[in-house]
Order: structure tokens, then C-alpha cells, then sequence
């Protein structure tokens, strides 16, 4: 019987977690142990006997679930006490980036550790009951909004009274993947009077579905990677960019900034120029902040103002709605977790002719 281990991420910065009492559940039909931490889920009203109901047994320090587990689910990549205590040759699951955390996981690799990160899944329809940067990025992208809305401390929708009418706000999405589209989608729930861009040329059609105005950069390609991915652009296209927003910037209300390069610094899109071009009162929302932003001005954790305009990004958003990007990143982990069980061998197998499996897999020195 393989032994599921988790414990707790670092509650100052992330508060999601990759277990839920649900996914016990799964774990245990599988024929799974699972080991957790004491008070694992109790920041998000998620008791103990929860857990315990479930059929998950519970130790008083992280340092004892990870000695005793084989499999190791986590969000973030685990801190130099946690590498410590991971017993060899044990796999480790979770969203990992090769970049920032390639230190850490070179320390990893060194002890045997077989890491798999989510992060790095391929984009094919087997893979969609795991993919958390979806899962996430949906969750964000609505959250933004939401964060704006209650910044901009105005009426959303159009509304006609006795003393007049109220124009609906103009809200413009730079960006449409996941995020991106479900800022569309929830603007316009809102009331919003919403337009979108992308590079893909693809993204025209989802975000007219959504009853979103797409602005377009005439007479260039489609840039789209082979998984679906948006690569960088070039400088004719930036130029072309640059003056398509440098008109459509000023007359929105909202910007929700959600464009990202895998592996790469995020695209620098909205200038100092663009920004002061704004109505005072306005707001830019830039959830690629954290990989360097796509708005000038944009810093995590805080609201900049210039010129009025206020500038957000959040370093972790999903803190916002952690519950319920637990709850989908768990079932992410959970299907992750399925496909390497071989029903045959009734044990874990890492199969690298399996896409997913290789695809995800760390195992070289980076």
C-alpha cells in the first residue's frame, strides 16, 4: 500500500492546500494511506475528524508525515527542513517552476526524488482533469475582477433612474487564455462593456463568443505555440500593439492584464505613456505580476496611483478564494495521482512513454 503524504504550505504566502477530505476519499478507495499534518486544512474551516472520517491519519510535525510518505503532494516547492526530511527515491507532485525553484529542486534530484510538475503538463485532452494551471488561472481571472470592481468604487452596469442614467464601465482584457476569458466572462456578467486582444489569432472567436469586442493586430501571424501557448512576439508586432492600445487604453475604465509566456519574463504591454493616458479614477488589474507584468507601474501587493490611475497586482490572488482553488487543485492532483497507478501492477509506475508522465517529470539536473 503507497503511502500519500501532506503538510502544511507556508500560511503567510500560500493558503491553498492539495488534499481535501474529498480527495481522501479517492486516495483510500485507491488503496492509499494517507498521511497529513495536524490542523492541515484548519485555516479554511477544514477540521481534523474531517479527515480522520475519511481515513486519513494525522501526525503532530510536517518532519513526520514526509519520513513516512512515498508520494508527496504540495502547492509551492518545499522548503529546505521539508527537502530534508523526504525520504529518497519518494516522488514529489505539485507546481513547480524550473526556474525560480531550480535550487531547490536540483537538491531533490541529487536525493533521487522523482518530481513531477503540474506546471509543465501538455495541453491534450487526457490531460484536462489535471491541469491546475487552468483549474487556477480560471479562478483568477474572476477574482481580478472581482478585486477591481471593488476598487473602482463605482456602478458596473448600465442603469436608467428618475435622475438619469448611469453608463456602464468599459473594461479591456489583455489576454485570452483561461484567465483571461473568465474576466471577459465575468465583466460581462457585471454589466461591463468589455473588448478583449490576444496574440493568437484563435482567441478572436472565444471572445466574441462571449459577446467581447476582440481587437485585432492587422496583417500578422498567429502566434500560438504547437500546445496552445502564446509565444513572444516579435517588433513589428509590438509596434502594431503598441498602437492599437495607445487608443484603446484611454477609453476603458478597467484593465485586467492576464498575458503570459511559459518560461519567460511577462510581455511588457501597457507603457508609462498608456497608463497616464487614463482617466483619472481608473484601474489596471495586472495579474502577471508576478512574472515581471505586463502593465508599467505594476508591483505585487500594492496599489501604485499615477496620474489617478491606480495600478494592482496581488502575489498570490488564489489566497483570495483558497477554499475553492483547493478543492479543484486537490481532484488536479487527485487525476494526476490515477494515471500513474497501474491497475496491473497495483502500484505506482512511472511509464515515460506515457506523455503526461514524461512530459512533467524532473529527474535531470537543471
Amino acid at each position: 500500500m503507497k503511502k500519500i503524504g501532506s503538510v502544511k504550505e507556508d500560511l503567510t504566502t500560500e493558503k491553498r492546500i492539495s488534499i481535501t477530505p474529498e480527495t481522501v476519499k479517492k486516495f483510500t478507495d485507491s488503496n492509499f494511506s494517507i498521511f497529513l499534518e495536524k490542523k492541515y486544512g484548519e485555516h479554511l474551516g477544514i477540521t481534523d475528524d474531517e479527515y480522520k472520517n475519511e481515513g486519513a491519519t494525522l501526525y503532530d510535525s510536517a518532519k513526520e508525515v514526509l519520513e513516512k510518505s512515498q508520494i508527496i503532494l504540495k502547492v509551492n516547492c518545499p522548503s529546505d527542513d521539508e527537502i530534508n526530511s523526504i525520504q529518497d527515491k519518494s516522488i514529489l507532485i505539485g507546481q513547480f517552476d524550473p526556474l525560480s525553484d531550480k535550487e531547490r529542486l536540483n537538491i531533490l534530484i541529487k536525493k533521487n526524488i522523482n518530481i513531477f510538475s503540474l506546471n509543465l503538463l501538455p495541453r491534450i485532452a487526457r490531460a484536462q482533469s489535471m491541469d491546475v494551471l487552468s483549474s487556477q488561472a480560471n479562478l483568477a481571472g474572476y477574482r481580478a475582477v472581482i478585486e477591481t470592481v471593488e476598487e473602482f468604487g463605482k456602478a458596473v452596469p448600465m442603469m436608467m433612474t428618475a435622475a438619469g442614467t448611469i453608463t456602464p464601465a468599459k473594461v479591456l482584457v489583455i489576454g485570452a487564455g483561461v484567465a483571461g476569458l473568465q474576466a471577459i466572462a465575468t465583466a460581462k456578467r457585471l454589466g461591463a462593456v468589455v473588448s478583449a486582444t490576444d496574440v493568437r489569432t484563435v482567441a478572436k472567436e472565444q471572445v466574441e463568443s462571449l459577446g467581447a469586442i476582440f481587437l485585432v493586430v492587422e496583417e500578422t501571424e498567429n502566434l500560438e505555440t504547437s500546445e496552445g501557448y502564446a509565444k513572444e512576439a516579435g517588433e513589428d508586432f509590438k509596434k502594431k500593439q503598441a498602437e492599437l492600445l495607445k487608443n484603446s487604453v484611454k477609453k476603458n475604465d478597467i484593465i485586467i492584464c492576464t498575458a503570459l509566456i511559459p518560461g519567460k519574463k511577462a510581455p511588457r504591454i501597457i507603457s508609462e505613456e498608456m497608463v497616464k493616458s487614463m482617466k483619472s479614477g481608473s484601474i489596471i488589474y495586472d495579474l502577471a505580476v508576478n512574472q515581471g507584468g505586463n502593465s508599467a507601474f505594476s508591483e505585487a501587493d500594492k496599489v501604485n496611483v499615477v496620474n489617478g490611475v491606480k495600478v494592482m497586482g496581488a502575489k498570490n490572488i488564489l489566497n483570495k478564494l483558497a477554499l475553492t482553488a483547493s478543492n479543484l487543485y486537490a481532484k488536479n492532483l487527485s487525476s494526476f495521482v490515477n494515471n500513474l497507478y497501474n491497475k496491473e501492477k497495483k502500484d505506482v509506475y512511472i511509464n515515460q512513454e506515457d506523455e503526461i508522465i514524461s512530459k512533467t517529470l524532473i529527474n535531470k539536473e537543471l
